[in-house]
């Protein structure tokens, strides 16, 4: 044990609208879990994502907690009268750690990578987050028991590494 304090979280688990329905027009109120997800979020040093590639990005679950969570104010602040934002995240870094059926060679060069690029420069580096490292494992379709068995021992071996 690397004595880390972690919390894991199941967005199965949590109860919350993912749709933001009025965009950033209109303050919609967070469900409990929301909030605490929120107060994890700025409790942390380090975050990391697991989840699957559906569609060439993550999951539309993820995605909708991102739009309740990540808000202005929260995640970043725009400034009055200019282009620029502050990032209000910053100190903290992530870890992505993302499976696929997509050979991992055909993601990148084909696709270019269009959900770590979202999930890393869009969202997290955004918000101040940084650096964001992405482990992808794939593909997971054709993969027997010794190569899911490995992406594990690699997934625990980077949980000590970033402890």
């Amino acid at each position: 044990m690397t004595g880390a304090d972690c919390k894991l979280v199941n967005l199965f688990d949590l109860n919350f609208n993912p749709i933001l329905m009025n965009g950033y027009r209109q303050r919609t109120d967070l469900e409990p879990d929301l909030s605490i997800i929120q107060q994890a979020i700025l409790d942390a040093d380090h975050l990391v994502f697991v989840y699957p590639t559906w569609w060439g990005t993550c999951p539309a679950l993820l995605k909708g907690l991102i739009d309740r969570v990540f808000l202005p104010g929260f995640a970043f602040k725009y400034r009055d009268n200019s282009l620029f934002w502050d990032k209000l995240l910053k100190g903290k870094t992530a870890r992505l750690i993302v499976t696929m059926d997509t050979p991992t060679w055909y993601y990148s060069f084909i696709y270019r990578s269009p959900g770590h690029n979202s999930m890393k420069k869009s969202i997290l580096e955004f918000c101040g987050i940084k650096p964001v490292k992405i482990t992808t494992f794939g593909p997971v379709k054709t993969s027997d028991d010794k190569k899911r068995n490995n992406w594990l021992f690699l997934s625990e071996k980077l949980g000590k590494k970033e402890a």
